[in-house]
């Protein structure tokens, strides 16, 4: 039998709830308003509008939702978050940071967010031709002389543009295979010229991992500063993210860190820390607790314009490029209406609603995020034992906030 502990402090006249249901496993809630406490889940009460009684009654079956497949899938270590109504409204961490242990993921736990790193390098970017420290239209070649792609209108015609959105015109996940070898983009920059070429630049879209890191090249030479540096002084301090960072020298140096999980005979078995990856920063390099993915997506629903211009904000909310996606990928959402990508973004028309979106995967860890700027509502969720839970989140939220309509 589960026992819940239930504690309440009030800060700044919030009231923030935690209630640790077993072991390792808390959810936290915050309002300015009543709160009603109904069979261990907490949630708003309000009489006023109704899209905060909606808000409130979808947490209250997302809640019951992510509680039984959590338990329902073997998970040893995750954690949640819900920003609406310009705070965050829901917080859940779960289970232990490395099976066999008692260390209990809190909010501050470290988790490697894998792809959803290309969101942030996609919006530093933009924030960088925003502040004149360059543009999105200049040429890769104008930074990097020697850069020679298999056909001379792709080597003259590449921009930053294009590396951001996918629409090299080179063929999907061109050298994975060797950056998951642990080959430096210095290594596979030469290699290039040999990847075949689909199209022109800014034509198709051809989902990318080495090009689009090729960020961090781009920015060292136009900034003369290195790219964890630049994600530091651009986005993680001045949103107070203070568990946030990218690569691996932060990562091992952290002592609340959640380790990776792979699965075997039905059972997760924790992995050491690995750099999987971390040789692409800005592909799938940044790290990040549930609290600074709260943070996150406040800045991303126009919370902190002092540090994300509305200017960045609606180049990476505005389609480049229409994307083509395997049913296998979305078989958890209902019919899309529409699919594009833009810095870093997945953009979904979904339900009379644009929903910006991406997920990530690396060795032991998922992550995913959403947010509606319309809808001033995202969500964000960390794992360290990848399993069905993750594919289900953000389609599964966002049918509970939108079939109530």
């Amino acid at each position: 039998m589960r026992t819940r502990t239930i504690g309440a402090i009030l800060l700044g006249g919030i009231i923030v709830i935690s209630i640790f249901i077993g072991k390792g496993n808390s959810l936290e809630f915050s309002s300015e308003e009543n709160l009603i406490i109904d069979g261990g889940s907490v949630f708003e009460a309000t009489s006023a509008a109704s899209d905060s009684l909606q808000l409130q009654k979808t947490l209250h079956d997302f809640d019951a939702f992510l509680q039984q497949y959590l338990d329902s899938m073997n998970t040893v270590g995750a954690a949640a978050t819900v920003f609406s109504e310009g705070k965050v409204v829901y917080t859940r961490t779960y289970g232990v940071r490395r099976a066999g242990t008692a260390d209990s993921v809190d909010q501050h736990t470290v988790f490697r967010l894998a792809s959803v790193s290309k969101g942030f390098s996609g919006l530093l970017a933009c924030k960088l031709h925003f502040k004149g420290s360059l543009t999105l239209d200049e040429k890769v070649i104008s930074f990097l002389p020697d850069f020679l792609l298999k056909d001379s209108a792709n080597t003259h015609g590449l921009s930053i543009r294009h590396l951001m959105n996918h629409t090299s015109g080179l063929v999907p996940h061109a050298f994975d295979n060797l950056a998951e070898e642990g080959q430096t983009i210095a290594d596979i920059l030469p290699r290039l010229v040999e990847v075949d070429i689909a199209g022109p630049p800014g034509k198709f879209y051809g989902y990318q991992n080495v090009l689009f890191s090729l960020l961090d090249t781009i920015t060292r030479v136009t900034t003369k500063k290195e790219f964890p540096d630049l994600m530091a002084e651009n986005i993680f301090r001045p949103l107070n993210m203070k568990n946030a960072s990218a690569g691996y020298k932060d990562l091992i140096w952290n002592p609340n860190v959640a380790f990776p999980h792979v699965k075997s005979r039905g059972e997760f078995y924790p992995l050491p820390l690995h750099t999987g990856y971390y040789n692409l920063t800005p592909a799938a390099g940044v790290n990040a607790s549930i609290d600074d993915m709260g943070k996150w997506l406040g800045a991303l629903l126009g919370y902190s314009p002092e540090v994300v211009d509305p200017y960045v904000i609606s180049l990476i909310s505005t389609p480049e490029i229409k994307t083509p996606l395997k049913r296998a990928y979305t078989r958890h959402w209902d019919r899309l209406d529409g699919r594009y990508y833009s810095f870093g973004w997945r953009i979904f028309d979904y339900k009379g609603h644009r929903i910006m979106y991406h997920g990530g995967y690396v060795r032991g860890y998922r992550a995913e995020i959403a947010f509606s700027p319309e809808l001033k509502t995202g969500i964000a969720f960390l794992q360290n034992s990848p399993n069905g839970v993750a594919s289900r989140y953000v389609p599964t939220f966002f049918n509970l906030l939108l079939d109530q309509d």
